[in-house]
């Protein structure tokens, strides 16, 4: 048995499968009961506004308990190793989103044009393209762990990159999707800044500090974050039923439009992961920092990538189905990625 299967929790391990499996639900639901689904489709906070009122409760229940663990105190500890957070900084804002314009551009306008019309070439572009402005997740300290990498160097990585994402995701996606072609509402994409980022962020700031002050830091992190667990899985996998609910017409037109989509972002990925990684070890980075840096180079903040979609197109928008298609990549890449991370240690000066 591998140390990766040793340390992580059954969901954790098989995530994957349960993508799988909740996609397939969700396409069956969505061609069985297609009244339930148009009226799911419909509830929305105001007409024509796209933001769909049950994917707003379910990403919070995703996003609040991850917000809960960030500390933003551990900021001061920036000096530690600035090397290290210069890159994947680098990376992560002036990198990763523009070489998945351009991965996105040459597949779907180019490449695969013969197989997809210009309007889901550009579907699929805005949906990569989200997904590549919106770095890290909380998924990375798992994936930090399984490298034995510094948990303070990644706890500021996740606190740096949710302050930069309140002031640089809505011009980044808007410059991207402007220069793709891609109508874009910018003040649908601040409403959705604001509802998945800013107010989650504030919220669980405030109530971590709350709980902390009165209960204490270990009664915080091993009862009360604890609790909110199996809420964040079941509302991950419920997400997952509902958006391809919503995309089940146009998968079962085409099933091999997920294939297209994950082939750039697996390019993608690999080759921003792999740009820290060097990079971290031509600057002499010790590998404790230098294997969180490449996963969060690697990793995105899907939960936001998938409700900014649906805000401004749809939940059965091509943009949407590449977004879901980045969760459904994630777990074997980060895996792979943790792999090659701890076969490759000794490149690195103790």
């Amino acid at each position: 048995m591998s140390t990766t299967s040793k340390k992580m929790n059954i969901f954790e391990r098989y995530l994957t499968v349960w993508v799988a499996v909740c996609m397939a639900a969700g396409v069956v639901l969505g061609k069985l009961f297609p009244g339930i689904t148009a009226a799911l489709s419909a509830m929305e906070f105001a007409e024509g506004s796209h933001v769909n009122v049950p994917i707003v409760v379910l990403i919070w229940l995703m996003i609040f308990p991850m917000m809960l663990k960030i500390d933003f105190g551990s900021i001061v500890q920036v000096g530690r190793n600035p090397r290290g957070l210069f890159i994947t900084l680098f990376v992560n804002w002036l990198v990763k989103p523009f070489s998945m314009f351009v991965l996105g551009w040459l597949f779907f306008k180019v490449i695969f044009s013969q197989w997809i019309t210009p309007d889901q070439a550009d579907q699929f572009m805005a949906g990569v393209i989200i997904l590549a402005a919106a770095p890290c997740t909380a998924m990375v300290f798992v994936w930090s762990y399984l490298t034995d990498g510094d948990p303070a160097y990644t706890l500021v990585q996740v606190a740096v990159n949710d302050l930069l994402m309140l002031v640089l995701f809505v011009p980044v996606v808007g410059l991207l999707l402007g220069v793709s072609g891609v109508p874009v509402n910018y003040q649908t994409l601040v409403l959705a800044v604001t509802l998945f980022v800013v107010l989650p962020l504030v919220a669980a700031s405030i109530l971590r500090r709350i709980l902390i002050t009165s209960h204490g830091l270990e009664w915080f992190n091993t009862r009360f974050v604890a609790i909110f667990q199996p809420i964040t899985v079941v509302a991950l996998l419920v997400t997952l039923v509902v958006i391809f609910a919503f995309q089940a017409e146009n998968i079962t037109e085409k099933a091999f439009f997920v294939v297209l989509i994950a082939i750039p972002i697996l390019i993608q990925v690999y080759f921003n992961s792999s740009l820290v990684y060097g990079l971290m070890r031509l600057f002499k980075v010790p590998h404790n920092v230098a294997s969180p840096g490449a996963l969060i180079g690697a990793s995105n903040f899907f939960e936001l990538a998938v409700a900014t979609a649906i805000a401004l197109y749809g939940p059965g928008s091509g943009a949407a189905l590449a977004t879901v298609v980045g969760v459904l990549v994630e777990v074997p890449v980060m895996l792979s990625v943790c792999g090659i991370c701890n076969r490759t240690r000794h490149w690195f000066a103790r």
